[in-house]
C-alpha cells in the first residue's frame, strides 16, 4: 500500500528509465488497485508489465471492495499476484491495535487461492501465486511441509498446460518487511520442494521450466547470491521496489544471472 497515481507514475518511469532495454528478464511491477491505469499507460512502450497485487475469483457482483480479472485486463495489466504472504499470515509487526491474525483481516486461504489461480488463469491473466510460512511455522521446523501443502493446495483441479503458465513465489511471512532475509541456501532448499510438488502434480518437464522466485527483504546486498541458486528464478520485491536506483540493481543482476 504504497503511492498515489503520481507517485506510482513517477517510480514506474523511473524504473522504465534504468532498465533500459533489459534482455533476459522479465520486470513486473504491481502497484495498487487504484494506479493499476496509471502505471500501465507510464509503462507503454517500455520494457515494464503491470499486474495486480489480488483479485476475486467471481467475474461481477456484490463484493464491495474487490477487483476482478476482467477489471485487471481493462487496465493494460496482464498479471496478478495471489496469495502473497501478507494476506496469507500475520506478519512480523503489527500496529498494537491490530490484535488478529491477518489472515482473519484479508482472509486468503490455500482454498482461495487456488479459486483465485484457476480465475486468473481462466481470464488469460499471468498469475504470479505465493507461499510462505509463519516465524512459529518456521521455528517449528515445518517450512517444507507448510510450504508443500500450500503448493499442493494452489495446483489442485489444474491441468499440466495451467500450472506450465504459473509463476511461483516463496516468500517466508517472518522476512517480509523485516530485514531477516532467507539464507540463500535455505531458500534454493525450499523453491526446490516447490519444485518437486510441481513435478508430482504436473511432470517433471514442467517443474523443470517453471519460474519460481523468493521474495521476502531482497536487496541489493543479497540478490546477487539469490539469483545464483539452480532453483531461484527471480524476485518477488517488496521495498526495493520502491526505489528506482535500488530496483535496477536487482534488474541488471537478475540479467546477468
Amino acid at each position: 500500500m504504497n503511492c498515489t497515481n503520481d507517485e506510482a507514475c513517477a517510480l514506474a518511469c523511473g524504473v522504465a528509465a534504468k532498465a533500459g532495454s533489459a534482455t533476459g528478464v522479465e520486470i513486473v511491477l504491481c502497484p495498487p488497485a487504484t494506479a493499476l491505469s496509471t502505471v500501465a499507460n507510464c509503462a507503454k512502450d517500455t520494457v515494464i508489465e503491470v499486474g495486480a497485487q489480488n483479485l476475486l475469483w467471481e467475474a461481477t457482483g456484490a463484493f464491495t471492495g474487490e477487483i476482478s480479472a476482467a477489471m485487471i485486463l481493462s487496465t493494460g495489466a496482464k498479471w496478478v499476484i495471489i496469495g502473497h504472504s501478507e494476506r496469507r499470515g500475520r506478519m512480523s509487526k503489527l500496529p498494537k491495535d491490530w490484535t488478529e491474525d491477518l489472515m482473519a483481516v484479508f482472509g486468503d486461504s490455500d482454498h482461495s487461492v487456488n479459486l483465485k489461480t484457476k480465475a486468473a488463469l481462466a481470464a488469460g491473466l499471468k498469475p504470479i501465486v505465493a507461499c510462505g510460512e509463519t516465524e512459529a511455522e518456521y521455528d517449528a521446523g515445518k517450512t517444507q511441509d507448510i510450504v508443500g501443502g500450500q503448493v499442493r493446495a494452489m495446483l489442485e483441479g489444474l491441468s499440466p498446460d495451467d500450472v506450465a503458465k504459473l509463476v511461483i513465489a516463496y516468500e517466508p511471512v517472518w522476512a517480509i518487511g523485516t530485514g531477516k532475509a532467507c539464507e540463500p541456501d535455505a531458500a534454493d532448499d525450499i523453491c526446490g520442494v516447490i519444485r518437486s510438488v510441481v513435478a508430482e502434480v504436473a511432470g517433471q518437464d514442467v517443474a523443470d521450466g517453471i519460474r519460481v522466485l523468493y521474495g521476502g527483504s531482497v536487496s541489493p546486498k543479497n540478490v546477487a547470491d539469490l539469483m545464483a541458486k539452480p532453483n531461484i528464478d527471480g524476485g518477488l520485491v517488496g521495498g526495493a521496489s520502491l526505489k528506482a536506483d535500488d530496483f535496477a540493481v536487482l534488474i541488471e543482476t537478475a540479467a546477468k544471472a
